[in-house]
């Protein structure tokens, strides 16, 4: 479980997050919404522990903000997996090289990591383009790209901030599908929008993020 408990978080003395408290369970698909800059992005980085909160207690799994130490985030990460809106692909190496590169940090075996940026590809629908490089990939494709690098640790948890940001009406859906699909297997899944006609397509719960709180909401 990953659980906000009391959190606030400031930037020069403004409070992005004043008393924030949430809990995700295994297995959920949930969405934060709310305008450009109000906090999603640092309700996520709180999560996988890229910042850590002023006041209060951010618990993933076995992990605490209160006393996490430097060398156990890269541990923390291996069980999350994280998606960015613009992508973070490496332009001097192929889609392969682009999902295996994580396994190649942690010191996986060569026979393991084929096996495993090869599955986590055929779950993105990518395998015919795993020998091209990303700049001759589609926006959408590249976007497929980052989650298969994601899913590649078969990660607990898929953290997603703003993945359809940068991309058209169609291809947006076609990611929000896919990401419906990874949580339909077991995973996890949060993400970050302000595109609330996309959140309307679901049935998922919907957190708000709004003058520095958090509340479930019904869209309508």
């Amino acid at each position: 479980m990953i659980s906000l408990s009391n959190v606030t978080v400031a930037y020069n003395n403004h409070p992005v997050l004043d008393d924030v408290s949430l809990q995700i369970r295994p297995g959920e698909f949930l969405f934060l919404v709310g305008q450009t800059g109000s906090g999603k992005s640092t309700l996520l980085r709180l999560m996988y522990m890229d910042i850590l909160p002023d006041k209060g207690v951010v618990t993933v799994g076995k992990y605490s903000s209160s006393n996490i130490e430097k060398s156990e985030k890269p541990h923390l990460r291996r069980t999350l997996g994280i998606v960015f809106q613009d992508f973070r692909l490496l332009d001097d190496r192929d889609v392969f090289e682009n999902v295996a590169f994580t396994l190649h940090v942690t010191g996986e075996k060569s026979r393991d990591i084929k096996k495993k940026v090869l599955h986590a590809l055929a779950d993105v629908g990518l395998s015919h383009q795993r020998n091209k490089m990303a700049n001759e990939l589609s926006g959408g494709e590249q976007q497929r790209v980052v989650i298969a690098r994601a899913l590649v640790n078969n990660p607990l948890f898929l953290l997603a901030d703003e993945p359809t940001g940068n991309l058209d009406p169609g291809t947006s859906f076609e990611i929000l599908q896919l990401l419906k699909n990874i949580n339909t297997r077991g995973t996890a899944v949060v993400m970050a929008t302000h595109n609330y006609d996309l959140v309307r397509k679901m049935n998922e719960r919907i957190v708000q993020v709004k003058d520095g709180k958090v509340f479930d909401v019904e869209m309508k």
